[in-house]
């Protein structure tokens, strides 16, 4: 590999440096002009009920408080719905929805000041009856907070009858907070006219302008937002973002003056949207080899309040509800619950994960009932090539590599022989079990949103040989910008260093897609391409006339036109003599793609990213507690951008994963009151829960059969999943004290105390 950083090479992080130096500039290092105001939101401490009185004279009579924001202050329209749903207002005029709930704004001239000053709010509320939980929104006659889908192929009674086994059961998922390191914050600074520049930590810029805009009562164009970096996303800065956008915006442009929110994160966890948590109940049909014949499956999710993107959430519930798993006939329900909690929201997998888990966990019990490896099972059940190869929904699975990805871990992890000696050492009894288990992955790449796949990119070649690009994904932390610099760098032959990626701005590219879907690099790094090909074809043509030279080589710093070559900077400095047009606006939108959820068929997805995790653990059947002593990862991200990068990306995802359904655990009180709002009371997976011996490969043979950039995959979502093997150890271990004859049928988040009494459970 050459010393240019160029596309396959372990390029550093381009904020790598700055960050460990604290150097890195986020929304809130922005220095911070004579006359900023700060704001602070007022929130509910009722889940559910009519606002009677809103009495602020005692916060407005505090000094250092310039004034408040409420219902009746928004000059446009009082909407933040990331799918114009209308329900999701910025402040509430009547209705109290759920419990943290913003009811107002205070805006003063120190965040101490507003922070303090809006507790001194006379709210008065008459409850009304709350609901928390989708089986009791499902039981009270709450609504659907969007429409349901429904996917089916096949006959699944005929299926269920010929099947010669039958399981039915429930598995309660839980939610998941994002908890980024930098939480929410918006800087609006007023301009002239109608105008307003946002400084925003979000993953969709366009999004975020689009709804200031509608509060504001003004067209897009006067509306620029722009993101640097994000300190952490995950999905929670997708949509969640617009309230402390659109809040900031309006006081800057009442007040004229520069105006900060940044809420603390207790309230940025009671106030915004999480993962959603699913009660699903399935049915399964097999036979006497364990081979699924039908499925029949319902997804429950608990919403909240408002729509938000519950709809493509609980969609991709059931596009992965099938996981790596053929079903020769299959029926799969959403119902996404409307209950008076915060509106969920994107979180990484966006559903896919509380489909996944669920496909793990029947085949599961199908190894259970009879008595098999549950690998044996998952093998036995693998989407062939050119048959038994339709999914759900309808999409043929054309580029299958399970079979070979999960061979070669089942070898390289020494999974056979290490499972034959925990089952020995469970057999001696004892206080601590082990167990083990190896799950695959199979992820479907793209928005199901079909719109959504586009992308654009916007590229300038100064004349002095440096090169700057734009492009509409916003980097937090996952190294986009590093590979579209990369990707621009190969493409002109020149070092890293002489790209340089602005801030995201909708001033610069426009109607940008959110960066999610594990998309960003393929949409963002095709559109700078594209950028690249067009100044490409006009150096091309100049050289030509020039020099007659038919085409061109860009390599190690140099152009090679014909016989003569130059220095890179040397060329670009002649072609801008001679008139060229070096700056290009590149685009792209992902092909072949295209869905009816109407009748629940089409090709939803590009391509699938493949992957395969073997876990070990360790349990106390005393407490319930238990370690990770082993993980082995083999991942697919095909030929991959930059594999330092892509390690990171799926060491980060399987412990967010394995967090996630082992010690994040979200708790709401009988009162609607979410009591796990902190880091003191909610447990992320710390240095001291990762694996004792972690090791991460990437499958370097793959390549993507689909012209992505490069023949890459993504590699942002797909990995999350691989963390479910965690939860299939601890699973093992606990069945152990029933001689594995029964499914612990752990749900999940499986924390100590569900592993407990799981333990108990067994035993009796």
């Amino acid at each position: 590999m050459d010393d240019f950083g160029h596309t396959g090479a372990d390029a550093k992080h381009d904020s790598a440096i700055k960050q460990v130096m604290g150097a890195a500039e986020y929304t809130d290092d922005i220095p911070e002009p004579i006359g900023t105001l700060h704001v602070y939101l007022g929130c509910s401490k009722v889940a559910h009920g009519t606002i009677r009185a809103l009495d602020l004279s005692a916060v407005l009579a505090c000094e250092g408080v310039v004034g408040v924001l409420t219902a009746k202050d928004i000059p446009g329209i009082n909407d933040v719905s990331a799918v114009h749903a209308g329900d999701e207002p910025v402040f509430p005029e009547t209705t109290v929805e759920f419990h943290g709930q913003p009811l107002f704004a205070v805006v003063a001239e120190s965040r101490d000041i507003a922070r303090r000053a809006a507790e001194l709010a006379h709210v008065k509320i008459d409850a009304l009856p709350h609901v928390l939980g989708p089986l009791e929104a499902i039981a009270a006659g709450y609504p659907d907070v969007t429409a349901p889908l429904k996917l089916e192929r096949g006959d699944v009674t005929a299926g269920f009858e010929a099947s010669k086994h039958h399981i039915a059961g429930q598995m309660a998922i839980g939610g998941q907070d994002h908890m980024y390191l930098e939480g929410h914050i918006s800087f609006a600074m007023p301009a002239e006219d109608e105008d307003v520049v946002i400084y925003a930590s979000t993953q969709h810029p366009s999004e975020a302008q689009m709804i200031v805009a509608q509060v504001l009562g003004v067209p897009a164009h006067s509306v620029a937002v722009k993101v640097r970096r994000m300190g952490g996303g995950f999905g929670g800065k997708e949509s969640q973002m617009n309230l402390f956008a659109a809040v900031a915006a309006m006081a800057a442009k009442k007040w004229n003056r520069p105006v900060k929110i940044r809420p603390d994160r207790d309230q940025d966890m009671t106030a915004t949207g999480k993962r959603h948590d699913f009660v699903a109940d399935y049915q399964v049909g097999f036979d006497a080899d364990g081979r699924i014949e039908a499925v029949e499956g319902q997804w429950a999710a608990r919403c909240g309040f408002a729509a938000d993107l519950s709809g493509p959430v609980t969609d991709r519930a059931l596009f992965h509800a099938d996981n790596a798993y053929f079903y020769p006939h299959v029926r799969l329900t959403s119902r996404p619950m409307k209950t008076n909690t915060v509106s969920n929201t994107a979180f990484r997998g966006f559903g896919g994960p509380q489909g996944v888990i669920v496909a793990e966990r029947m085949i599961e019990e199908i190894a259970y009932e009879l008595g098999r490896d549950p690998l044996d099972i998952r093998k036995a059940n693998f989407y062939g090539v050119g048959a038994r190869d339709v999914t759900p929904y309808h999409q043929r699975v054309e580029d299958n590599i399970l079979e070979r990805l999960v061979g070669e871990l089942e070898e390289t992890s020494d999974y056979r022989t290490r499972r034959e000696a925990i089952i020995a050492h469970n057999a001696k009894g004892g206080i601590i079990r082990r167990g083990i288990a190896l799950t695959p992955v199979k992820f479907g790449i793209s928005f199901t949103a079909t719109w959504y796949n586009q992308a654009g990119a916007l590229l300038h070649v100064y004349k002095d040989g440096s090169l700057m690009i734009n492009h509409g994904g916003t980097e937090m932390g996952q190294g986009l910008n590093t590979k579209v610099a990369q990707v621009v760098a190969e493409a002109f032959g020149v070092p890293l260093e002489a790209v340089k990626i602005t801030a995201t701005a909708t001033d610069k590219v426009p109607n940008t897609s959110a960066t999610a879907a594990s998309s960003g690099s393929d949409l963002n790094g095709m559109a700078a391409l594209d950028a690249c090909a067009q100044i490409k074809a006009r150096l091309v043509a100049y050289a030509s006339e020039t020099w007659g030279a038919k085409d061109l080589r860009f390599e190690g710093g140099q152009v090679f036109a014909g016989d003569r070559a130059f220095g890179f900077k040397e060329f670009i400095a002649g072609a801008y003599m001679a008139r060229v047009q070096l700056s290009a606006a590149g685009f792209y939108k992902t092909p072949e793609i295209h869905w009816d959820r109407a009748t629940g068929k089409g090709q939803p997805f590009f391509y699938y990213a493949y992957g395969a995790s073997c876990s070990e653990v360790e349990i106390d059947t005393l407490t319930g507690e238990y370690r990770v002593t082993r993980a082995d990862v083999l991942h697919d991200v095909g030929r991959s951008l930059n594999p330092a990068i892509d390690r990171g990306q799926v060491e980060g995802a399987f412990i967010q994963g394995m967090g996630w359904l082992t010690t994040e655990e979200l708790w709401w009180d009988e009162t609607g009151c979410l009591r796990t709002h902190a880091p003191s009371t909610y447990k992320i997976p710390l240095a001291s829960d990762k694996p004792r011996e972690f090791n991460v490969r990437l499958a370097e043979w793959s390549e993507n059969p689909k012209r992505t950039i490069k023949r890459s995959k993504a590699v942002g979502e797909p990995p999350f999943m691989l963390g479910i093997s965690v939860f299939e150890a601890i699973s093992h271990a606990v069945a152990s004290v029933a001689d594995y004859k029964e499914c612990p049928r752990l749900d999940a988040p499986a924390t100590p105390e569900r592993v407990l009494m799981a333990v108990e459970r067994l035993k009796r």
